[in-house]
């Protein structure tokens, strides 16, 4: 299956961007990666190039832009049947920065109380859990 392309992104480079998303599944990554991943292929895509194509993906709905802490780079996500792909919580290790993408019915029906009984709405999109992963939390003999 061809993967969508917005009408405004025509380009070569925009396509091979867009193609490198598709195969990423639910993998987030940063500019700095993609522009890796290119250089590393001998593809000639500069990172402002990266930044404003991933811009338009942003705007088209066709991947989601995290900012995961303050100051860091935003990580982003290929939506793999654009606007399917509903909130969601992140899991992030202190150790090793590994981000966990989570779908959690429990978290769900937190999300929703919160809401009802607080009046208060939560971002998933946005909101992100600190604490080791299941390989750190093996490495920690303490």
């Amino acid at each position: 299956m061809e993967t969508p392309r917005p009408s405004n992104y025509n380009t070569r480079q925009g396509g091979l961007i867009l193609d490198y998303f598709s195969s990423l599944g639910d993998r987030h990554v940063q500019a700095t990666e993609i522009a890796e991943y290119f250089r590393q292929r001998k593809e000639t895509i500069g990172l402002t190039t990266i930044y404003r194509h991933l811009e338009k993906l942003v705007n088209a709905g066709l991947i989601h832009k995290y900012f995961l802490n303050e100051g860091e780079s935003a990580c982003y996500q290929y939506i793999s049947n654009a606007g399917e792909k509903g909130e969601h919580f992140h899991l992030k290790c202190e150790n090793c920065g590994t981000l966990i993408h989570l779908e959690c019915k429990t978290l769900e029906k937190i999300k929703r109380h919160i809401l009802k009984e607080h009046q208060f709405r939560i971002n998933a999109l946005k909101t992100v859990f600190y604490g080791q992963c299941k390989n750190c939390l093996g490495d920690d003999r303490s």
